[in-house]
C-alpha cells in the first residue's frame, strides 16, 4: 500500500477570517481531508502571531474563535490532528537549531519581514526577523512533503528547502525536502476595494473584506460598495479587475465556471450582479456561522480537540526532533 503523503497547513490567530481565507485556504484543506491520498495537519499558528504585539485577552478570543471556524468549515479533527503551535515545544527547539543553521543574508532578503517592518516601525523585533525559520521548523518538524503556499510565500518555502538540503548535507540525511502544493481549485479572492491587492483582515477600510462571521447585512453592504468599473457588462476584461474579482467570488461560492458566470449575467448589468454575488456569500457562511456559534457554547468540547491535536502533532515531532538533537550532537537525556 502506497504511503501517503503529509501535509502541513497554518493559519495565524492574528485576528477575523476572510471569505478570502476561506476560498484559499479552509476550503481546499477540507477537500485534502477527504481524499486517501494525504495525511493533513492542521496548524493554529500561534508562536508566529507574537511577532506582532497582541492584546493578551484579544489573543486567546481569536485563537478560540480560529479553533472554531476551523471546524465549522469542515475540518474534521477525527480525521486529521488541529493543535496550536505553541503546545508542540518541539517547534520552538527545532527552530534554534535551524536558526543558528541560518543566514543573517537569507533572512534580510524576505520581503515579509520588508513589509511587516515598515507597518509596525515601533517593534521591528528580532522573531520578525528569523520567523522563516521557525516557518521551516514547522514544516520539517512533521517531514511534510507537501505545503500549500501561496505566490507570498513562496520565498519562505524555498528557504525551507534550503534549509533542509544544507542539514542534510551537513549532519547526513533527516528531513524530508517539501515541495509547494496548489491546489487544482482555488480562487484568489482579491479587496473588494482595491482589486489588485489581496483581500486582507489588516486592510484599515472595512469595506475592502468579508469576515467569515459578518452579518448577511454587511455582506450586501459590503459588496453593494465594492469598487467596479464604468462598464455595465458581467464580463472579464482589461480594466475590469473589480468585476472579475466579483465574477471569482461568485464562481468559488456556487461552483459555476467563469464563462457560465457571464452567459448567467449577460445584459443584466452590475446591480442584478451584486445583489447575486451577495446572496450566494450569505448562503455560504450561514451554515458556517451556526455551526461556530455551537461550537463556542462547546468549550469543554474545543480544548478537547486540541489537546487531542496536540498529543498527536507532539509523538510525529518529538521523533524528528530527537534525530536532530543527536546528529547536532546533543547529549541525550
Amino acid at each position: 500500500m502506497e504511503e501517503k503523503k503529509r501535509i502541513l497547513s497554518g493559519i495565524q490567530p492574528s485576528g477575523a477570517l476572510t471569505l478570502g481565507n476561506y476560498v484559499g485556504a479552509l476550503r481546499n484543506w477540507v477537500e485534502l481531508q477527504k481524499t486517501d491520498e494525504y495525511d493533513c495537519y492542521f496548524m493554529l499558528a500561534d508562536l508566529h502571531t507574537i511577532t506582532v504585539r497582541q492584546e493578551a485577552k484579544d489573543f486567546r478570543k481569536n485563537a478560540m474563535d480560529l479553533l472554531a471556524l476551523f471546524i465549522a468549515c469542515g475540518l474534521d479533527p477525527e480525521k486529521n490532528p488541529i493543535f496550536f503551535q505553541s503546545h508542540v515545544p518541539a517547534h520552538a527547539q527545532l527552530s534554534w537549531v535551524l536558526t543558528c543553521n541560518t543566514y543573517m543574508g537569507e533572512l534580510s532578503r524576505m520581503t515579509q519581514f520588508k513589509d511587516k517592518s515598515q507597518k509596525h516601525t515601533g517593534n521591528i523585533n528580532a522573531g520578525l526577523f528569523t520567523y522563516p525559520s521557525l516557518m521551516a521548523a514547522d514544516i520539517l518538524l512533521y517531514q511534510a512533503d507537501l505545503v500549500p503556499v501561496g505566490a507570498d510565500q513562496n520565498q519562505h518555502l524555498e528557504l525551507t528547502r534550503d534549509l533542509a538540503n544544507r542539514f542534510n548535507n551537513a549532519y547526513s540525511e533527516t528531513f524530508k525536502v517539501p515541495e509547494g502544493y496548489i491546489p487544482k481549485v482555488g480562487a484568489r479572492v482579491m479587496s473588494l476595494q482595491d482589486p489588485m491587492q489581496k483581500m486582507s483582515k489588516s486592510d484599515p477600510n472595512e469595506n475592502s473584506y468579508i469576515l467569515l462571521l459578518d452579518s448577511p447585512d454587511a455582506v450586501v453592504r459590503k459588496i453593494k460598495r465594492a469598487v467596479t468599473d464604468s462598464g455595465s457588462e458581467v464580463r472579464r476584461g482589461e480594466g475590469k479587475a473589480g468585476i472579475e474579482n466579483l465574477m471569482s467570488i461568485y464562481s468559488a461560492m456556487t461552483g459555476k465556471s467563469l464563462e457560465e458566470v457571464e452567459a448567467e449575467f449577460e445584459g443584466k448589468g452590475y446591480g442584478i450582479f451584486k445583489a447575486a454575488v451577495a446572496d450566494a456569500v450569505v448562503e455560504t457562511l450561514t451554515p458556517i456561522q451556526a455551526r461556530y456559534r455551537e461550537l463556542m457554547e462547546n468549550k469543554d468540547y474545543l480544548q478537547q480537540v486540541y489537546r487531542s491535536g496536540a498529543e498527536i502533532a507532539s509523538r510525529t515531532a518529538a521523533k524528528t526532533l530527537a534525530k536532530v538533537y543527536r546528529k547536532v550532537g546533543f547529549i541525550q537525556p
